[in-house]
């Protein structure tokens, strides 16, 4: 039996944060499938597993952690990778991890859910989360102009944390001449041994057509 489960979707690009570290590192681990879009993660036996009902969460022994956040930081002890090498670097990743969930990661994840499975792209709330999520990448444009990853030469789990959300780009027609220094970090991380698209690390694609 692999060593660590991740409760996971395909479309799910907090569930691809974890999911790709585990990968990039050569950890032992399966995907254990949530079926989000019928609505497991609002069943009792889910909330069970995770109160917050929400996927990812990462089984490792007896211990079922969720948010993404912690679960890349308890992975750079256990897989010794991505991790800070001083204190200096722990404040810095914290600091763009942090900065993801609020500004990036959260715009982003619901622009698109709005836009591509509820169907409401052209509202007011839609357009509005999508003028804070261009914002948004304009202040990581600017972070990365001249830099090769969030805090310097080497990936991080600050990446690995910004980066969840950024392959579904052609899904919300992102215009990537707008940020061309984003654009090349994803070229980047894709170009790393052992990279995987989303759609093809973690299971639920395609969705099954709507009855």
């Amino acid at each position: 039996m692999p060593e660590y489960t991740l409760y996971c979707f395909a479309q799910s690009g907090n569930s691809y944060k974890v999911a790709l570290m585990l990968t990039l590192a050569k950890a032992d681990w399966q995907p254990r499938f949530v079926d989000f879009f019928n609505g497991e993660t609002r069943t009792p036996a889910y909330r069970a597993i995770n109160a917050m009902g929400e996927a990812p969460v990462l089984e490792h022994g007896e211990l079922k952690l969720a948010q993404s956040g912690v679960i890349l930081d308890y992975l750079t002890n256990q897989l010794h990778q991505f991790g800070p090498r001083n204190e200096e670097e722990r404040r810095e990743i914290l600091r763009w991890t942090l900065w993801d969930n609020h500004k990036l990661t959260s715009y982003f994840a619901t622009y698109r859910f709005l836009k591509l499975f509820a169907g409401q792209g052209d509202s007011p709330q839609a357009q509005w989360l999508h003028g804070r999520l261009l914002a948004a990448l304009k202040v990581l444009d600017t972070h990365l102009s001249d830099k090769t990853y969030a805090i310097g030469t080497r990936i991080t789990i600050a990446d690995l944390s910004m980066i969840g959300y950024m392959y579904f780009a052609d899904e919300i027609a992102l215009n990537w001449a707008d940020y061309p220094h984003v654009k090349a970090w994803t070229e980047r991380i894709a170009a790393l041994p052992g990279w995987k698209h989303p759609y093809d690390l973690m299971p639920g694609h395609p969705l099954p057509p709507k009855a």
